[in-house]
């Protein structure tokens, strides 16, 4: 009994030292899923919008795991001017959801891991997203990068925010299908 106690009381400290992680002038606690850490991030209301535009907020709130790669709100004003608007429009909803989604993979990934996975493979880790094509996961000094498969590149400017049902890692370009 004691022993179970010890581990709580670990697991809880672990947990409190993860609430500290800062995205867009709010706290990520990792008790909260993906979509009630997101919609409290200033950096991230574009996304937020999106994500509810697509109709992904149950898809997102679910039991997961997901990694998310975020891009914040800066991401999507480097975008060609009225593209955000126009991929929100209902007539776009499918469009918006094979963006999103490539943002998406449906397990839990850490930057250790990547790092990892990307000195394993010689410079280069790709995984395959929820949207169904790949990623490409490439290293710079202590930097992760995510390519697409148009070449985009973003940066992982906020690694390891952990969530309850995956994590997000906060990127500073928008990839693109």
């Amino acid at each position: 009994m004691t022993f179970g106690l010890a581990n709580q009381a670990s697991a809880q400290k672990m947990m409190t030292k993860q609430k500290t992680v800062m995205v867009g002038g709010a706290a990520m606690y990792p008790t909260k899923n993906i979509i009630e850490n997101a919609v409290n991030s200033k950096d991230h209301t574009t996304l937020v919008a999106a994500v509810k535009a697509a109709g992904l907020v149950e898809t997102l709130s679910g039991k997961g795991p997901f990694t998310v790669f975020a891009p914040t709100n800066a991401a999507f004003e480097k975008l060609p001017a009225g593209t955000v608007e126009s991929v929100l429009q209902p007539e776009n909803k499918a469009t918006l959801t094979s963006i999103l989604t490539y943002h998406v993979i449906a397990r839990k990934i850490s930057s250790k891991d990547l790092a990892a996975w990307i000195a394993k493979g010689k410079g280069k880790y790709t995984a395959k997203t929820v949207q169904g094509e790949k990623l490409t996961f490439t290293a710079s000094g202590k930097n992760i990068y995510v390519s697409d498969m148009k070449g985009n590149k973003a940066k992982v400017t906020i690694a390891d925010v952990n969530q309850s049902n995956g994590v997000i890692h906060v990127i500073d370009t928008v990839l693109m299908p």
